[in-house]
């Protein structure tokens, strides 16, 4: 027995590391296989079929989609609702085995960073604009204010923060960016005698549950109607009721979660870690004496700013990574200023708020590293050719659960929401015709799927989120594996429900 207890959980780096080499192991098991894919190009207002390696140029009618049982309006390419290469169904075909070895196995990782330079970009940027606010004693001052104003109703934050990051997650897939909230709100979580559990429960659970119930979320609901050929509206209804009711169960559960701690310190899942934490985010704020002054709140609302800006550039100008990280910087380069910190000091601050951020940093570019093994192999499409052969024909409702939990299962192998969408939309939503349910419901199934997935992706943001607050894998998986069951079966009752009524 005393043998297990010395063993410890890896890290998560190690946890990406030891997938890299399952998922090489799968290109070598797994027959290689594509899809033909089409794209529109604007220019020239025709449509390309790439098959196999060559391309072939059609006209961009109707006529062309309908004679490849596409069954999406023309419309909707040339508008760009539609704007990266989509499967034509019945085109699967195996194609030369590309199994992944050690060379690739080396090199993915690397080539992860590359591809996710962006995000890691924006994740280093915040790091060291967060070293310059805590220079400036503004979060000591602020959260000493906070805590005092929320006593006897800290539950209010866990409400508070989980319902306005679920509806950032609802309508714009507020995913990547909150990876900037945790170093700002762990502190606090912290300061009302929550643990870092329930602060990353608050907002990734708030993001999960969005996005699982997104409503007019672009980058998965119209993007995945727009594939399936209808109207983004179309199971809006059921949504809204998924939403509602996931929220409340998430905000009880956290809420339950956080008041059992709170009484007894020793029933948190991380107790053990309870010092360290503490010190890491904490140390210089038990002992504070510096007061919330005119420009420390000056300092705090440039910073709240920087979020508030960055929301609505993502949500309304189409901002991505650059825009969003430019915030930031600015936002450095601003509060610099009103505290009079010097060109030395600022330099130094920024580069260690950077450092602190950098093994996150690479564990994004690692879990990167994941989907590009899986791209080379080419193994993407046959796993979902073999997922559409074995739904074909069921009965309706069982159909429609045995896609909900394929699409758990998928989402570990593509965990972009957007990729999953034009990847199987055009394949997946004929199937619905097939056994006579309506396509929003494949929607739904899609979204339902990939959303709980989420809660527990290692190849996603997960990993990344835990590391910032040094939370292990287990532990966390320890956490939420009872609410994803309890959502999970809310998820297929809500599924049942729409097939039949």
């Amino acid at each position: 027995m005393s043998i297990f207890k010395k063993i410890k959980f890896p890290t998560a780096h190690t946890i990406l590391f030891i997938i890299s080499a399952v998922v090489c192991l799968l290109t070598w098991i797994i027959p290689a296989g594509q899809y033909d894919r089409l794209s529109y190009n604007g220019d020239s207002d025709t449509f390309v079929i790439q098959s196999g390696g060559e391309n072939q140029s059609l006209k961009a009618t109707q006529k062309t989609l309908d004679e490849l049982t596409i069954q999406i309006p023309v419309e909707k390419f040339k508008e760009g609702a539609i704007s990266k290469p989509i499967s034509i169904p019945n085109t699967y075909q195996q194609t030369d085995g590309q199994p992944q070895g050690v060379v690739e196995f080396v090199q993915a990782p690397l080539k992860g960073i590359m591809q996710s330079a962006d995000i890691i970009l924006l994740v280093l940027i915040i790091g060291g604009l967060i070293s310059i606010v805590n220079a400036t004693k503004a979060f000591e001052a602020g959260i000493a204010w906070l805590a005092e104003k929320l006593k006897g109703r800290e539950f209010i934050l866990i409400i508070m923060v989980t319902t306005l990051i679920a509806l950032g997650g609802t309508t714009f897939g507020l995913e990547e960016e909150t990876i900037a909230f945790y170093p700002i709100l762990i502190p606090i979580f912290l300061a009302t005698r929550y643990d870092a559990i329930t602060c990353v429960a608050s907002i990734y659970i708030g993001s999960s549950i969005g996005t699982l119930a997104s409503t007019v979320n672009p980058f998965s609901t119209i993007i995945a109607s727009d594939a399936a050929g209808i109207n983004w509206t179309e199971g809006l209804t059921s949504r809204l009721v998924m939403l509602g009711l996931g929220l409340i169960l998430c905000v009880t559960y956290i809420t339950r979660y956080a008041q059992r701690i709170k009484k007894n310190p020793e029933r948190s899942l991380i107790y053990d870690q309870k010092e360290e934490i503490e010190k890491m985010f904490m140390g210089p704020i038990k002992s504070t004496t510096t007061k919330l002054n005119g420009k420390l709140k000056l300092v705090l609302l440039v910073f709240a700013s920087c979020f508030l800006v960055m929301v609505y550039g993502v949500s309304q100008l189409g901002w991505w990574f650059m825009e969003m990280t430019s915030v930031f910087l600015a936002g450095a380069l601003i509060i610099a200023l009103i505290s009079r910190i010097n060109e030395k000091e600022f330099v130094t601050e920024f580069m260690s708020g950077a450092k602190d951020l950098l093994s996150v940093a690479f564990i994004i570019g690692i879990a990167r590293g994941i989907t590009v093994l899986m791209e080379d192999g080419q193994i993407s499409d046959s796993l979902l050719f073999y997922a559409s052969e074995l739904t074909s024909g069921m009965h309706k409702g069982f159909f429609i659960n045995v896609t909900f939990l394929l699409y758990n299962g998928l989402a570990f192998f593509i965990p972009s929401s957007s990729g999953m969408a034009v990847l199987t939309m055009p394949i997946m939503s004929p199937l619905a015709d097939n056994v006579g349910i309506g396509r929003e419901i494949m929607v739904n199934a899609y979204q339902f799927g990939v959303g709980l997935f989420k809660f527990i992706s290692p190849t996603g943001i997960l990993l990344a989120s835990l590391a910032l607050v040094n939370v292990g894998y287990n532990k966390w998986l320890k956490f939420i594996m009872p609410l994803v069951v309890i959502l999970a079966v809310l998820a297929m009752i809500m599924l049942t429900t729409g097939v039949y009524f």
